[in-house]
């Protein structure tokens, strides 16, 4: 199914706000929209909500063999699943363009920048290591797929925990969790993509653009940082031409975001460690751990009118 286009009158009135600073949704140019992240039961499963964007990032292991290049370093897959269910403009069985552009930035972002040691992963050298495998799976595609699935897949990496393993010889002893505590990778920094669209070549720009910022925009860069002001990526695409001002600027910008975000992520999984801590076998299998604040109790104030008043408030059921 194709993509609806917009109008020429909507694209006109999304240009004229953007002219008076102000965006659809009242956030400001470099505001995300709200940021949530939440565990599963299973280590290494994530779900991050930006705005009504849903992602879901889960993070397996197994023991394979090493690349002939490599022979002591463990394997990072990448993997990004686009469905229907996300959007109609999605096929089954089929990779789209922004599918493919989106496990290429996530593969330079998390396996070229280094953030994970894959020297750890390894069992016996040029024989067996841990191949670690984070399957991104988009459940609600609201644009911007590029940071929500970044901040999932590191957050993912994060809360993993790999078993222990014991070599014996050439035998490998895989140790359950009733053996051996489950051991977490080395992570030794969080790359997160920031995206921005320009608009009027570049005169204006945008964080965290929406739908319909996405379809006006004359083009985008993504920059993969971390907190230490570290590029890990970027990539620019569309018909314009960006000035080295234009870029330092977007790159200041990313280190603020950047720094937010990774906040958020290791108050979130304190958060989850806390809730696991001393109460595994309280944890259900339908819980669900988050970082948000529990809401204030309203004290509920009792009524002291009298039955029949008119100030009592009723609820009626309809009988059909």
């Amino acid at each position: 199914m194709r993509e609806t286009p917009l109008s020429n009158c909507e694209r006109e009135f999304i240009r004229k706000a953007l002219g008076e600073r102000k965006r659809l949704d009242g956030r400001q140019a470099y505001d995300y929209r709200t940021l949530k992240i939440a565990f599963g039961y299973d280590r290494g499963c994530c779900r991050v909500d930006l705005g009504q964007t849903r992602v879901l990032a889960q993070v397996s292991c197994e023991i394979t063999s090493p690349k002939q290049q490599r022979p002591s370093d463990g394997v990072l897959f990448v993997n990004v699943e686009l469905s229907p269910m996300a959007s109609p403009v999605f096929e089954v069985g089929r990779m789209s363009d922004q599918g493919v552009e989106i496990n290429r930035i996530l593969e330079r972002c998390l396996k070229e920048s280094r953030c994970v040691d894959t020297e750890s992963l390894c069992i016996i050298a040029g024989e067996k290591v841990w191949q670690i495998r984070v399957d991104v799976h988009v459940m609600n595609h609201d644009r911007n797929l590029i940071d929500c699935s970044s901040i999932a897949a590191i957050t993912a990496l994060a809360h993993f925990r790999r078993p222990d393993v014991t070599v014996d010889g050439t035998d490998v002893i895989v140790h359950t969790i009733e053996e051996k505590d489950p051991l977490p990778l080395s992570v030794h920094h969080m790359p997160i993509c920031v995206s921005f669209s320009f608009y009027e070549q570049g005169k204006f720009l945008l964080v965290d653009p929406s739908d319909k910022e996405e379809k006006v925009m004359d083009g985008k860069m993504v920059i993969g940082m971390n907190k230490h002001r570290e590029i890990c990526s970027l990539q620019v695409t569309g018909q314009m031409l960006l000035l080295k001002d234009q870029v330092l600027r977007c790159s200041n910008i990313a280190v603020v975001k950047v720094t937010e975000i990774t906040e958020w992520i290791q108050k979130a999984l304190e958060n989850d460690r806390q809730a696991r801590f001393g109460f595994r076998e309280a944890v259900v299998m339908d819980t669900v751990t988050t970082n948000q604040m529990n809401p204030e109790k309203i004290k509920e104030e009792t009524d002291q009118s009298p039955a029949g008043s008119d100030d009592e408030v009723t609820m009626e059921t309809n009988g059909h």
